[in-house]
């Protein structure tokens, strides 16, 4: 039934559509459709300087290659957290929940169907999230860039002097994060590179499941060290031992994609505002923001 559907509404439309009929069809501005083709994330045709749209796959792709068309994902934003996303979401108007987990739980959630968008930033062989995106078969969806961000330890005063290295824990207090969040992924490589078990460190009482949560622990004296990122040891006023730069990338389901949430989100990071608060948060690059990092069948 779902595959008849699909060929009826394919007659319904000329072989190729142009720029103004994909934007009428998605109920976007031209120029949405123009960046699209140029990321690479439609499906398109380039002939004779024109940009032609073969109507076949452009359905398929808003249908997610011809699937079943699945149930309305809630305007949720779950995975890992990111202040800087969390701050433009409220500053936005978006209107998006958050539900900040983990990038693993996350991804869960996500391809549950129970979110439009997940935050994730998972270590992988050689990069960050791509292999992870293509390893659970996730359909209709894209990995769309948001911010290279400074990651290291965040240490109390008290510490700092004595932390120079992942080894030199041995023996402090870290506030450790949750099981599936890629902090811990990231925590867990470095502490088997640096020779260390988690039975060398004193975790602190509780578990950091946001990037706030790591640098409270420190903060409040709960902890004298914990992974977090540049931009929360800035905010806390706490020394900052720098390790790893890593991708934060959002994973957003095609049809949400083009909801008026997560537009009003998406263009409200294409605004000063943003570039202006990434600077004062410290530990940002945004060179990519935006840019397709991978697209589903």
């Amino acid at each position: 039934m779902a595959q008849e559907t699909h060929k009826e509404a394919q007659n319904d439309h000329p072989p190729y559509l142009t720029t103004r009929e994909v934007a009428d069809l998605l109920r976007v501005k031209e120029r949405k459709v123009y960046d699209l083709a140029a990321q690479g994330a439609i499906p398109h045709r380039r002939v004779t300087g024109k940009l032609l749209f073969p109507s076949a796959e452009i359905l398929a792709w808003i249908e997610g290659a011809g699937d079943p068309v699945p149930r309305e994902r809630p305007s949720v934003l779950t995975g890992s957290h990111d202040p800087l996303l969390d701050w433009a979401v409220r500053e936005s108007g978006s209107g998006l929940a958050t539900l900040f987990n983990g990038s693993a739980d996350g991804l869960k959630r996500f391809a549950e169907g129970r979110a439009a968008l997940a935050g994730v930033h998972i270590p992988e062989p050689g990069g960050w999230n791509v292999r992870t995106a293509e390893a659970n078969g996730l359909r209709a969806c894209v990995l769309i860039a948001w911010a290279i961000r400074a990651r290291g330890l965040i240490l109390s005063h008290q510490v700092h002097g004595d932390v120079r290295q992942v080894a030199d824990l041995k023996g402090k207090r870290v506030a450790l994060r949750q099981p599936g969040a890629g902090g811990a992924a990231i925590f867990d490589d470095m502490l088997v590179n640096a020779g260390l078990t988690a039975k060398d460190l004193i975790a602190a009482k509780g578990l950091a499941r946001t990037e706030s949560d790591a640098a409270t622990a420190v903060a409040a004296g709960e902890a004298d060290a914990a992974m977090g990122i540049e931009a929360m040891a800035r905010q806390f006023h706490l020394p900052f031992l720098p390790l790893v730069e890593e991708r934060f990338d959002l994973l957003i389901d095609r049809r949400a994609y083009f909801t008026e949430p997560v537009q009003t989100l998406l263009a409200f990071a294409r605004e000063d505002p943003l570039q202006r608060k990434a600077a004062s948060m410290g530990g940002y690059r945004l060179t990519e923001l935006g840019t397709v990092r991978w697209l589903s069948a």
